[in-house]
C-alpha cells in the first residue's frame, strides 16, 4: 500500500540524519518537539509526514531576569526537525521524530571565538491514544493523552583547540552543552491535550502541557526536568488561511550530577547556570491546500528567569509544511 510504503521511505531518510535536544543552558527554547505544534490523533490508516524548520538568535543573557553583562555575544541554531505518524486506529497515533542541526553556535565576547558544534541529535517514539471525543452539531470535544521516549543517536561531548604551544602540540577544553546536539541521556515525554472546536464559526480552543523526565548520561549529568503548558486560541481568517495565538508557560529544572566529579574543571559546566521560567506569546499562521498544511510560528518571550548566568531567549522562528495521506489512497 502506498502509505506504508511512504513510511518505509521516509524513516530510512530521516533516521540517518536527526535529532532533538535539550542539552541547552537554561534559558533555551524549551523543547523543539513537533515545531511548537500541539498534536491529537490521526484517523484510522492515516499517515502524516512532517517535516519543520526552527532557527533560533540569541543576543540576550541573564543573571536571574537581569541582563548579564560581558558574557556572549550570540547564540544561534539552524535546525531541522521531522515527523511521520501513522493512525493506527482512530483514537491511537504513533509517530517517529527527530531532527537535525545544522548549527549550534556561541560566539564569545567581542566576537574574539566561536564555539560550534551539529550534527544528529536523538530519536523519539511517542504514542497518543484519544481518550474522550464527544461530537454535537455545533461543538467537537477530544482528549488526547501520549507517551514517549526520546533515546540520543548524536554526540554529547565534544572538545576544542584551545592553545597550541610552540612545539606544535594541541591542548583542548570540552565544549559547552549548549552546542551540543543531544544531552546524551534517555528521556520521557508525558504529554496532554484538550481540544474544543466550534465547526459552524470555524473557531477552535485548545491546550496542551508536556513533561519532559529527563535521565543520566554516561558522564553523570542530569540535565533538568522541562516542563511546558500551552492554551491556544485558533479561527479561519480567510478560506484556507488560519490564524493562532498561543499563551505558553515553560519551566527547567536544576542539574543534578554526580558530586564527585568537578564538573567545571572536567566539563566546562557551571551547574548553577541551568534552570530557568518563561512566558512567551507565539503567533502563528497556518494555511491548507488539499492534503498540505503550511505553518509559520515565532516566539515573543514576556517574562524569563534563568538561574545563575544563561543564555535567555530572544528570537524564535518556525516554519513547516505536512502532507496527509490515507493509506491504498
Amino acid at each position: 500500500m502506498r502509505g506504508s510504503k511512504l513510511i518505509i521511505v521516509v524513516l530510512i531518510l530521516f533516521c540517518s540524519h536527526q535529532a532533538i535536544a535539550q542539552g541547552c543552558c537554561s534559558g533555551g527554547s524549551g523543547s523543539p518537539i513537533a515545531g511548537g505544534t500541539s498534536q491529537g490523533v490521526l484517523g484510522c490508516q492515516m499517515t502524516e509526514l512532517a517535516m519543520n524548520y526552527q532557527y533560533i538568535n540569541s543576543n540576550k543573557f541573564l543573571t536571574g531576569d537581569k541582563k548579564a553583562m560581558d558574557y556572549l555575544d550570540n547564540f544561534n541554531t539552524n535546525y531541522l526537525y521531522a515527523r511521520v505518524a501513522q493512525g493506527i486506529t482512530d483514537h491511537f497515533t504513533l509517530s517517529v521524530e527527530s531532527g537535525y542541526f545544522l548549527n549550534k553556535t556561541q560566539i564569545a565576547i567581542n566576537k574574539k571565538d566561536k564555539t560550534t558544534s551539529g550534527g544528529i541529535g536523538d530519536l523519539i517514539i511517542f504514542p497518543r491514544y484519544k481518550v474522550y471525543e464527544h461530537n454535537t452539531d455545533n461543538t467537537r470535544d477530544e482528549i488526547t493523552i501520549g507517551l514517549g521516549y526520546k533515546m540520543p543517536l548524536g554526540k554529547y561531548l565534544d572538545s576544542s583547540i584551545v592553545y597550541t604551544d610552540p612545539n606544535g602540540k594541541n591542548y583542548f577544553t570540552p565544549k559547552p552543552p549548549a552546542i551540543m546536539p543531544t544531552s546524551g541521556a534517555n528521556d520521557f515525554i508525558f504529554y496532554g491535550f484538550l481540544y474544543r472546536g466550534y465547526p459552524k464559526k470555524k473557531f477552535r480552543i485548545f491546550a496542551s502541557t508536556m513533561y519532559i523526565r529527563k535521565g543520566w548520561n554516561p558522564l553523570g549529568q542530569k540535565f533538568g526536568d522541562y516542563a511546558s503548558v500551552g492554551l491556544f486560541a485558533s479561527k479561519n481568517i480567510y478560506r484556507n488561511l488560519s490564524a493562532t495565538l498561543q499563551l505558553k508557560g515553560e519551566w527547567i529544572d536544576n542539574m543534578s550530577y554526580d558530586k564527585h566529579v568537578d564538573m567545571l574543571a572536567t566539563y566546562n559546566i557551571d551547574v548553577n547556570s541551568f534552570g530557568s521560567k518563561k512566558v512567551a506569546i507565539v503567533p502563528q499562521l497556518g494555511y491548507s491546500y488539499k492534503k498540505f498544511s503550511f505553518y509559520l510560528l515565532t516566539d515573543f518571550p514576556l517574562y524569563q528567569y534563568v538561574n545563575g548566568t544563561a543564555i535567555a531567549s530572544q528570537f524564535m522562528m518556525t516554519m513547516g509544511a505536512s502532507y496527509r495521506i490515507c493509506n491504498g489512497m
